[in-house]
């Protein structure tokens, strides 16, 4: 939230056509936009498909703009925060904020649940039964990338909002 967002926005609404909410989702957004370019840059990619789906919204609820940086991919959480034990030792980056409550056994995997070349890749343990085989997994660690690139660019996103609504209040008066 802009502290003096209330007092700007009068001051944009008592212009003549101003505007104000979209001037500020159009400055929100390109500070969104902003953040999701360093959101892709630091998510940990395999195939890429992580990376595609960091998407950002901007809508206005109740008179505050909001700007949010997100992916619909279901996974995602378990890359940002990590899983399992190896995910509680080491998850340095993530939002304070967020207190996860991770498994402290390994889990088994079948076979029709993951992709070999994944599984060989990462070298878990495995087990063949007649009901296929198994991985041993203990979890990842957490390679978080939305919360460090709002972190990142947080005071740059507040300047670039704060500098593009000024532009605008000189250039409408």
């Amino acid at each position: 939230m802009i502290r003096g967002a209330d007092r700007l926005n009068r001051r944009l609404s008592g212009m003549e056509d101003a505007g104000s909410v979209e001037v500020t989702m159009r400055v929100v957004g390109e500070a969104t936009k902003m953040v999701q370019g360093h959101a892709k840059l630091l998510c940990s990619s395999d195939t890429g498909e992580l990376r595609r789906n960091i998407y950002t919204d901007v809508e206005c609820r109740d008179g505050v703009v909001y700007g949010v940086c997100y992916t619909n991919k279901a996974y995602a959480v378990y890359v940002e925060l990590g899983t399992g034990p190896r995910g509680e030792a080491d998850h340095d980056g993530i939002s304070p904020a967020i207190n996860p409550v991770y498994a402290q056994s390994p889990w088994w995997i079948h076979e029709s649940q993951i992709d070999k070349e994944a599984a060989e890749k990462y070298g878990w343990f495995y087990i063949d039964t007649p009901d296929g085989r198994f991985y041993q997994c203990s979890g990842q660690a957490a390679q978080p990338y939305l919360y460090p690139a709002l972190k990142d660019h947080e005071g740059d996103a507040t300047e670039m909002i704060r500098d593009g609504i000024r532009e605008e209040i000189r250039r409408r008066t």
